[in-house]
């Protein structure tokens, strides 16, 4: 499962925006954005989904689970559990938000 939090972060890292990488998936941008607006793990049918993971790989963007290692020897990111998120603008805090 994919987070909306990674997959904003993914697609930052990435450096593409949601156009791009709804044109890089086949999906629509509001797919793209729907998906991004999720409230924890994003909604959408287990087809969509894989065409994103697979538009972020052919990126260069390798996705860790949940207590999941890196199996590269690269640089990465990852959020501590517990650390309280900054609100974005109508929606509650992350340390709300039930995982």
């Amino acid at each position: 499962m994919i987070t909306a939090f990674q997959l904003r972060a993914a697609r930052a890292l990435a450096r593409c925006d949601q156009r791009q990488l709804a044109e890089r998936a086949g999906l629509s941008l509001p797919t793209i954005q729907r998906m991004e607006a999720s409230a924890g793990v994003v909604r959408g049918n287990v087809d969509s989904l894989d065409r994103v993971i697979s538009a972020l790989g052919s990126l260069g963007i390798e996705l860790i689970g949940e207590g999941g290692a890196s199996r590269g020897g690269g640089r990465g990111v990852r959020l501590k559990d517990g650390v309280a998120r900054p609100a974005q603008p109508g929606r509650p805090p992350a340390a709300a938000v039930a995982r």
